[in-house]
């Protein structure tokens, strides 16, 4: 499965290269795809997503039954164990202390000559959230991407999630919902659900903003949508980057390898390490326990295409590769990490020492596993609080401050040909 490399041969450039590209091109056949199910939904409204969803999801979804009951919720609730509600809270506390921690405040201060200037934070209005539910129920997703905007104050969250065929929602994922206080459902998912959080029909009110993971319809049709409101990110592929030296344990750096792995093909793996003892071993490692997993088809479809051990001669050439790379995990497994740390630049997580497996942070850490991927960690960041909040200027001025500024602003004006503007001044003076 993985391959074990020189990080200074032409077959590693060929691999990054081969990554940057993974998410530059968009595929032709869903592009025209998702842009006839948005066209549909704004124009036919609930009836294109239902057809929509009867077509890709469940026959057993209707306008009528389009939102999860009360009596689905309670359902639910009768079904799920005390276990997995011990965990979601958990889960929820640790993620709702790490993002109150991120909280802004609005400011207002009094300037010279009795100015008044501020900075005004409010929340979004609306957030529609999707969900992935069928394939995968990413009860985590739904956590990470409803519990911010609660935080900020977001007064109305609507959560999208495909059905299962019999048109149900799995009572995990209303459970889940339920603890976060967030009960407004509906049972579709895809491009068209995008759709209709962007345009709104007669059912469903439209958003402010559309966040959360799913598949690449769903992706190219937040793209799509982008501007009418606003996205959180186009997100690709799982990724991991674990720098290693000769010391970590095999073992361990080889489940967190798989455990990005499993999410797809497409998903990428990637070992740096000083050591090419320590990349045979996590090679045969690998091996042994992928056999023991269910998802075998994706973990060794995604060490084949994007799985691979760079063997380099230093740690300042793995965190330069680390740099490149930009991953969205990324894991130190190193002796001494915080000598390291400073170094890095880009990466959506870090996760530090041997006994902080990706795991931990796409579940109950606390900070956000929303991240950014295909690179892009050059210049974005994880979801957070900042994601569903608005910043307005305040600005109060005096006649005397006005007075004493005024001539400055005319010139500027005048210089830009914009009369009206100067006018504007220059009326308040005379």
């Amino acid at each position: 499965m993985i391959r074990i490399i020189d990080s200074r041969s032409a077959e590693a450039d060929q691999f990054i290269d081969k990554l940057d590209r993974r998410g530059q091109f968009e595929n032709p056949e869903i592009l025209h795809t998702v842009s006839q199910i948005l066209k549909a939904v704004q124009e036919k409204g609930d009836q294109a997503v239902i057809d929509y969803t009867q077509q890709f999801d469940s026959t057993q979804v209707s306008v009528e039954n389009l939102r999860v009951t009360g009596a689905e919720f309670d359902q639910a609730q009768q079904i799920v164990d005390n276990d997995f509600l011990i965990s979601i809270r958990k889960a929820k506390a640790n993620i709702q202390k790490f993002h109150q921690r991120q909280v802004r405040q609005s400011w207002i201060s009094t300037e010279e000559y009795g100015v008044i200037l501020g900075h005004l934070i409010r929340p979004l209005d609306r957030v529609g959230v999707c969900v992935p539910a069928v394939s995968q129920l990413l009860v985590s997703s739904l956590l990470m991407n409803v519990l911010p905007p609660q935080v900020v104050g977001v007064r109305e969250i609507a959560i999208f999630m495909g059905p299962q065929p019999n048109g149900t929602i799995d009572p995990h994922m209303l459970v889940a919902a339920s603890e976060c206080n967030t009960r407004e459902i509906y049972k579709c998912g895809g491009a068209q659900a995008v759709a209709a959080m962007a345009y709104g029909t007669k059912s469903i009110q439209r958003v402010d903003k559309i966040v959360g993971p799913g598949n690449p319809y769903v992706q190219q049709a937040k793209r799509q949508v982008m501007g009418l409101v606003d996205i959180d990110k186009i997100a690709g592929p799982s990724e991991v980057l674990v720098i290693a030296d000769g010391k970590a344990n095999p073992s361990y750096v080889a489940a967190d390898l798989i455990s990005q792995a499993e999410h797809g093909v497409d998903s990428s793996a990637i070992l740096v390490t000083t050591s090419q003892t320590l990349a045979q071993a996590v090679k045969s490692q690998i091996q042994i326990q992928a056999e023991r997993l269910p998802r075998q088809v994706e973990i060794v479809g995604s060490f084949n295409n994007y799985g691979v051990a760079l063997v380099v001669e230093d740690l300042d050439q793995a965190v330069e590769l680390a740099n490149r790379i930009a991953p969205e995990h990324l894991g130190l497994v190193v002796q001494d990490p915080y000598a390291i740390l400073g170094c890095i630049r880009n990466a959506g997580a870090i996760m530090v020492g041997e006994y902080t497996p990706e795991s931990v942070g796409d579940y109950i850490a606390g900070p956000n596993h929303i991240l950014p991927t295909g690179g892009t960690a050059r210049f974005a960041s994880p979801l957070s609080v900042d994601d569903f909040i608005k910043k307005t200027s305040l600005i109060q001025y005096t006649q005397s401050a006005l007075n004493q500024i005024g001539s400055s602003v005319i010139k500027l004006a005048e210089t830009e040909g914009l009369a009206g503007h100067a006018t504007a001044i220059a009326i308040r003076q005379s």
